[in-house]
């Protein structure tokens, strides 16, 4: 099935990598969709990789205590 570029500047990206690579324009088409392809199943979620650093780095356990204004001062050495 023939596929029409109907877009100057896409065309002028296409004709570019297919000069670049020294491939054909429907080469060059096919190379840069399956880079996309590979780069967007090789891409983990967000969440995911939230989770497994998450997994790795669990927070220590709470302490119960207050962290307000005077708990920081104290930790800076400031006065009361």
């Amino acid at each position: 099935m023939p596929l029409f570029i109907k877009d100057d500047s896409t065309a002028a990206l296409v004709g570019e990598l297919a000069t670049l690579r020294g491939i054909s324009k429907q080469d060059a088409v096919k190379l840069a969709v399956q880079a996309e392809l590979n780069r967007i199943a090789e891409t983990t979620p967000l969440r995911e990789r939230f989770a497994a650093l998450r997994a790795a780095y669990p927070l220590p356990p709470p302490t119960g205590l207050v962290a307000d204004k005077a708990f920081f001062d104290e930790l800076s050495g400031e006065p009361e």
